[in-house]
Formats: structure tokens, C-alpha cells, sequence
């Protein structure tokens, strides 16, 4: 009588075992699918088709900005040969796209900055402070030979990251 006792056993705690197996296979898991289509935004129109590019691009909650420069709607370079006025001419315009999307300063998770001059960057950086107050993002610092116009000394894109 033992052996049939054992083996009824076993048979009911494989079937309790398959039972929970299938049963775990016919759960359904439900992902959350965020489709989000590219919202692009054109700071000066007319310069961006003409070079081939969009200043900015969000998709879901993150924001990308090409880099911006100092120069005026026609392409003229705006202050040349000053560094510092460059600097603040390329977080104005940078700011207007931050803006256009809803985000500020605080939302930016990486900046780059090009440079033709990392001495003269570098001795006007500290204007940075007025712009983070929160937390600096990450991003890299590069002294390049030259940027698309002549006369740039500096470029700044950078990327922001909205949270739900």
C-alpha cells in the first residue's frame, strides 16, 4: 500500500508542478509601448535647409540641439573675435529651443562645447554658473582647428531629458 500511497503523491505534485507552469505561460505580460514620432523645430529656417539641418529634435521626453553658434538670421557671425559674447549668444538661442519644447537648464543631461580657443573658453566658462544652478550636465570640452563659418570661435549642442 506504501508504494501506491508514493506514487499518487508524485503524480499529484507533478501535476500541482506542470499545472503552475502552464499556468505562469498563459499570464499575460503587459508592456507599455510609448510611440512618440519626431517633433522637429527649425530656429532660422532659411539657414538650416540651406546646410542640411534641424536645430532640434524631440522624440518622447528627450531633446536633442544641434550645436548652436553665435550668428544672426542671414548666417553673419554675431561678435566676432569675442569669445564670452559668442559664449552667450550660443546659450540665448539655446535656451529659446529649451523653451520652445517646455524644458530649461535644469532638464540638459549632456553638453558639448567646441572650441577654436580652450584658453579663451576656459577664462569665460564661469558664466556657466548662471545658467546651472541646479546641476551641471556631462559632456565633453574640445578645442577643434576651425567650426562651419569662419569666425566662430565656439559651438555648444547639447541633449535635455524630460521625467514624467
Amino acid at each position: 500500500m506504501r508504494p501506491l500511497f508514493l506514487s499518487t503523491t508524485s503524480f499529484l505534485a507533478g501535476l500541482l508542478l506542470l499545472s503552475s507552469c502552464q499556468q505562469g505561460n498563459t499570464e499575460k505580460t503587459v508592456v507599455k509601448e510609448k510611440v512618440d514620432s519626431p517633433q522637429y523645430f527649425l530656429l532660422r529656417p532659411k539657414l538650416e535647409k540651406e546646410y542640411g539641418y534641424s536645430h532640434a529634435v524631440q522624440i518622447g521626453d528627450d531633446l536633442k540641439i544641434s550645436g548652436a553658434v553665435s550668428m544672426d538670421d542671414s548666417g553673419v557671425i554675431v561678435a566676432p573675435g569675442n569669445m564670452e559674447q559668442q559664449m552667450k549668444n550660443c546659450y540665448s538661442d539655446l535656451e529659446k529651443i529649451l523653451k520652445h519644447y517646455g524644458y530649461t537648464y535644469d532638464d540638459v543631461v549632456v553638453e558639448n562645447v567646441y572650441t577654436t580657443n580652450m584658453d579663451e573658453f576656459i577664462k569665460v566658462s564661469g558664466f556657466r554658473n548662471s545658467i546651472y544652478k541646479k546641476q551641471f550636465p556631462t559632456g565633453t570640452w574640445l578645442e577643434v582647428k576651425g567650426l562651419a563659418i569662419k569666425g566662430q570661435l565656439i559651438e555648444i549642442d547639447m541633449e535635455a531629458h524630460k521625467s514624467n
